[in-house]
């Protein structure tokens, strides 16, 4: 298992703008948040020791988040970013990636996401054991 800690990136209405016969694209500070977290997930696979996974391998990523404040906030918000940014370079591709929210609550003063990502195998294993 890998975990790492990361700053609540936009929610998805803040991610992408229209760009007229262009399509949709990514907002400067969702490249902004991806570039960081990219960096990020290196930084902890290199110092746990994270092996990429086979090509078809499923992956888990455990969510918790800390809220800036008592607005409603979507934890399906975290849901597209946050596995675009760790693809390439935790897995090859995030088609492979299932999302469990474990939980939520307020942290005004360290607002933050804490991600776990597992081999799906390995979290299996864990629970046939108890």
């Amino acid at each position: 298992m890998l975990k790492i800690i990361l700053d609540i990136p936009p929610s998805v209405n803040h991610c992408y703008v229209n760009v007229p016969r262009k399509g949709r694209r990514l907002t400067e500070a969702a490249k902004n948040w991806k570039l960081i977290a990219g960096y990020e997930a290196t930084q902890a696979k290199r110092k746990q020791r994270w092996v990429y996974p086979a090509k078809d391998e499923k992956i888990v990523i455990l969510l918790w988040a800390f809220w800036p404040d008592n607005r409603p906030h979507d934890m399906g918000n975290l849901h597209k970013l946050l596995p675009d940014a760790l693809e390439n370079v935790l897995y090859e591709n995030d088609r492979n990636v299932l999302i469990r929210d474990m939980d939520f609550s307020l942290d005004k003063k360290r607002p933050r996401i804490e991600v776990v990502v597992a081999y799906k195998k390995e979290l299996d294993d864990n629970e046939t054991q108890h």
